[in-house]
């Protein structure tokens, strides 16, 4: 399939490594131009070398903070200047894990709750306000904000509030967008084995005294799939949403997490 995406121009927040990265490597290699944020210049410099050369498409690191709401506008500000404009906007920066220290609600400190919602949750808004007026003035433009299974299922409260909060502001976006055509969705990924997750699980395995594969083997994944998902199957996933082929989806939560058990979503 087409997705007739080649020569649009995106911004991918997060996208120096994990899903991010996934999600801005399958825009590319559709020929979209895109624009990997995030607030490391060492960790951006080589992402985007690397998906430029797999991909031979343009690849622009934009250093930024979702936190701060100057650097947001300045770094659209770069986009527009290098690509023209801007058409796609995928947001999945975040800092993990939502709560430090622990998962009951005493460890849910003022300060973590704070930082969680203002870099994940009034950050995606941020980016949102920074490109609508673009994709208003163009009538076209896709948003695409990352969430996760905490907004549908208890883990901690700040992880399940603010990944709720990002469902909430990215319905309001797609009613009040929509009539300027502008399709907005939220994507929930279960466990996928991005690079700070398997690092994650190696470290347990070493604590547990097991060897890596066997220890991921005696994971009980709670999927119907049986494993852990890859951050390209959730990339496919975006750029379909992404895409011209994707106009008739918008104000949805769909959960890339293998099919998860027990769970009925409506």
């Amino acid at each position: 399939m087409d997705l007739e995406l080649s020569g649009k121009r995106a911004i991918v927040t997060g996208g120096g490594s994990g899903i991010g990265f996934a999600i801005a490597s399958e825009l590319s290699r559709e020929g979209v131009k895109v624009a990997i944020v995030g607030r490391r210049e060492d960790v951006l410099a080589p992402a985007a070398k690397r998906i430029s050369a797999e991909t031979g498409n343009v690849v622009l690191p934009v250093v930024a903070d979702t936190g701060v709401d100057s650097t947001v506008r300045n770094m659209v500000d770069v986009v527009v200047a290098e690509f023209g404009g801007v058409d796609i906007l995928v947001n999945v920066a975040s800092e993990n894990p939502a709560q430090p220290g622990g998962l009951t609600y005493e460890h849910a400190t003022d300060e973590a709750f704070t930082r969680q919602l203002n870099v994940k949750v009034i950050g995606y808004l941020r980016t949102a306000r920074a490109v609508a007026p673009y994709f208003i003035n163009q009538g076209w433009g896709r948003i695409i904000n990352i969430s996760g299974v905490g907004a549908r299922k208890t883990y901690s409260v700040i992880n399940s509030v603010r990944n709720s909060g990002v469902t909430a502001l990215t319905k309001n976006l797609a009613d009040e967008l929509g009539p300027h055509g502008v399709n907005a969705n939220v994507l929930y990924p279960g466990h996928t084995m991005s690079e700070q997750f398997q690092e994650r699980l190696e470290r347990e395995a070493a604590d547990a005294g097991v060897s890596f594969d066997d220890y991921i083997a005696s994971i009980d994944t709670q999927n119907a799939i049986g494993r852990f998902v890859k951050p390209e199957e959730v990339g496919w996933v975006a750029a379909f949403l992404a895409s011209p082929k994707s106009v008739t989806i918008s104000g949805e939560s769909i959960t890339v997490g293998g099919g998860l058990l027990g769970t009925i979503s409506y």
